[in-house]
């Protein structure tokens, strides 16, 4: 089998298909000409999905991902050769508002798709498992970045939800069950497509193009990294990979993604409005801002990605500096066929 053809005609099921990151994963499956059998909840038309026509493409599936019977008749007739587990509940916000809605999807739904994996006559040969730097919970900035050995220490209520998962597919990746799954911790994810107005980047870049105040909803003194979504995706395709080839070596492995640089979000806030030049418009904001810190997120948090350096010679393409540019002009362009501008 050449390199380039290992996807060709490869059953791939990738849960939260509609989602930023499920969709961004699919379209880059397709030019590698895998079979895309997707899971989402609902129909939104405005995602990247059905922006670019991707839903056309798929087997689209509309369903919950607690719906066990669901998962099995998927998996059952469509013949799945590699799972992404994406979907979940993301914002962090909703979490501290409606926690039993957040550990129903991300907790529940991570253990009723693994029953099923288990379950199934035909037995996957790889799952990936999306959990998040948020599962670490909080640690001292002197230990940090995070190390994939660093105990789960997870306890606002979307944290310890990821945390849940992580130690539940670990679980389903032991000798018990055998099944072969890769857990990955990523940072902060940005890029094209990411139509979640609640994330930073997107609210940043959309108050500055569109003329609405932004409102900072901390002292913006918070420290995060953040890895480009092609970056991610390309993590995706090498893991699901070598586990799929390699499962001795790569199953019931963690892996930590990000670029193991620290921006304050006050930074990146003053990035955008100065790319966007929109910089006079900083004093308000800045006038404006709270002093304290938002309740429920961890002040401090990014990733060291040695580890996937090591197995896979991986390394981050994209630099946050380097990509807004062109980031803000995908912004405009989507702003402009959606007639905001």
């Amino acid at each position: 089998m050449r390199k380039k053809d290992f996807w060709k005609n490869k059953n791939v099921f990738i849960t939260g298909v509609g989602g930023f990151v499920g969709s961004n994963l699919a379209k880059d499956l397709l030019k590698n000409k895998a079979t895309i059998i997707g899971l989402t909840k609902n129909k939104n038309m405005d995602s990247l999905l059905y922006l670019e026509g991707l839903e056309k493409k798929i087997k689209l599936i509309f369903g919950e991902i607690t719906n066990k019977n669901l998962l099995k008749k998927i998996l059952s007739r469509y013949n799945i050769d590699i799972c992404f587990h994406l979907a979940a509940q993301v914002e962090v916000g909703l979490a501290r508002k409606y926690p039993y809605q957040t550990w129903e999807t991300n907790i529940r739904g991570t253990y009723t798709l693994l029953e099923a994996l288990r379950e199934n006559k035909k037995k996957i040969k790889s799952i990936i498992i999306a959990s998040s730097d948020k599962a670490y919970g909080n640690y001292p900035s002197k230990l940090l970045p995070y190390k994939e050995n660093y105990e789960l220490k997870a306890n606002y209520p979307y944290d310890t939800s990821k945390a849940c998962a992580d130690m539940i597919a670990k679980s389903y990746s032991s000798k018990l069950f055998n099944l072969p799954i890769v857990i990955t911790r990523f940072a902060n994810i940005y890029g094209p497509g990411q139509l979640n107005f609640s994330a930073l980047i997107p609210d940043v870049i959309r108050s500055c193009l569109l003329g609405k105040t932004f409102v900072m909803r901390s002292d913006g003194q918070s420290i995060r990294d953040f890895v480009h979504v092609n970056d991610i995706v390309e993590i995706y395709k090498l893991l699901s990979k070598n586990l799929y080839l390699n499962p001795k070596k790569f199953s019931g492995e963690v892996f930590n993604a990000g670029t193991n640089i620290k921006h304050k979000i006050k930074d990146i806030v003053k990035k955008i409005f100065f790319l966007t030049k929109k910089e006079k418009e900083l004093k308000k904001v800045f006038k404006k801002i709270k002093t304290n810190k938002t309740k429920g997120e961890i002040s401090i948090q990014y990733m060291d990605y040695e580890k996937l350096k090591l197995f896979l010679n991986w390394k981050p393409k994209f630099k946050l500096e380097q990509a807004l540019p062109e980031l803000i002009l995908w912004y405009k362009k989507y702003f402009k066929n959606n007639n905001s501008i």
